[in-house]
C-alpha cells in the first residue's frame, strides 16, 4: 500500500502510530513481536490501527498498519493472517468504553513488570512518578488476555485514569493523542526504572508527603490538552533523521 491510498487524516494517524512503534523500540520498551499500540481512526465507524503480527517494532511503517474492528478482526480479509486477534482484547476494551482513549499502549518491560509484581505498586519516589500520584489504576492478573469477558473488569479497574499497572503483566497507558499516550508510557517506564534502581539493594527509601506529591501531580497536569505534544514534535524530528522510513 502507498500513502496516496489514505486520506490526509488517516495518514497522519498512521504516521504518528508508526512513529510510536519505532520510538518504543528505540527506548528499549518493546518485546520482540509482542504487545501492541493501537489508535482510533477518524470517522463514525469504530475502526482502529494495529501492528501486523510478526514484525518487530522497528520495522513498522505507516502503511503496514492494519485496520481492525472492535473485536480485533482485520477489516480487509487479506490482512486477517497478519494480526494477533487475541492481543487486541485489552485495547478494544479501552477504546470502546473511553471516547477520550484515541490511543492505547501496552508494554512488557523489565522495569514495568517488576513493579507490577511488587505489592505496593508505583511509589512517588521521584518527580517523574509524582506526576502519576493518585492516578495509577491496577488490574489483577487473570492469565493471558484471551477471554473477552475480562474486558469489562479491565475497563472498570481503569475507570477514568490514563495509566494502569497490569499486575504480573506490564504497563498500559491511554491518551487523547498518540503523543499523550507515548508521553504517559515513557514516564511510567522511567518511574518504574527509577523505583527498581532505588530499591534493588534493599535499602530504605523515603517517600514525600501526600500533599507534596499531589501538588506535584497538579503542576504536571495543568495543561492536559497539550500533554506530550512539545516533546512529540521533537521526537518526530528525531525519527525523520534516524529512521525516516517509518512514514512510508
Amino acid at each position: 500500500m502507498e500513502q496516496r491510498k489514505f486520506d490526509a487524516q488517516e495518514w497522519e494517524v498512521r504516521c504518528d502510530l508508526a512513529a510510536a512503534y519505532r520510538l518504543v523500540a528505540h527506548y528499549g520498551m518493546d518485546d520482540l513481536v509482542f504487545t501492541h499500540l493501537s489508535a482510533r481512526l477518524p470517522g463514525k465507524e469504530h475502526r482502529f490501527l494495529l501492528n501486523p503480527y510478526g514484525l518487530m517494532f522497528d520495522e513498522i511503517t505507516a502503511s503496514s498498519l492494519v485496520v481492525v474492528d472492535p473485536e480485533g478482526h482485520a477489516v480487509e480479509k487479506e490482512d486477517e493472517s497478519k494480526i494477533n486477534n487475541a492481543g487486541f482484547t485489552i485495547h478494544s476494551a479501552v477504546h470502546m468504553t473511553r471516547d477520550d482513549a484515541q490511543c492505547v499502549m501496552h508494554t512488557h518491560t523489565t522495569a514495568g513488570m517488576a513493579v507490577a509484581a511488587q505489592d505496593q505498586g508505583l511509589l512517588p519516589l521521584n518527580q517523574m512518578s509524582m506526576a502519576f500520584y493518585d492516578g495509577v489504576a491496577y488490574h489483577d492478573y487473570e492469565g493471558i488476555a484471551l477471554d473477552l469477558d475480562e474486558r469489562e473488569r479491565l475497563v472498570n479497574d481503569l475507570g477514568a485514569k490514563d495509566v494502569m499497572i497490569l499486575k504480573h503483566h506490564g504497563l498500559l497507558t491511554v491518551g487523547r493523542t498518540v503523543a499523550e499516550a507515548f508521553h504517559n508510557m515513557y514516564y511510567m517506564e522511567q518511574s518504574c526504572r527509577i523505583q527498581i534502581a532505588a530499591t534493588q539493594g534493599g535499602q530504605k527509601v523515603t517517600v514525600p508527603s501526600g500533599n507534596v506529591a499531589a501538588h506535584t501531580a497538579a503542576q504536571f497536569n495543568r495543561n492536559p490538552a497539550t500533554k506530550g505534544q512539545r516533546s512529540w514534535t521533537a521526537l518526530r524530528r528525531k525519527l525523520d533523521r534516524i529512521s525516516p522510513d517509518y512514514a512510508s
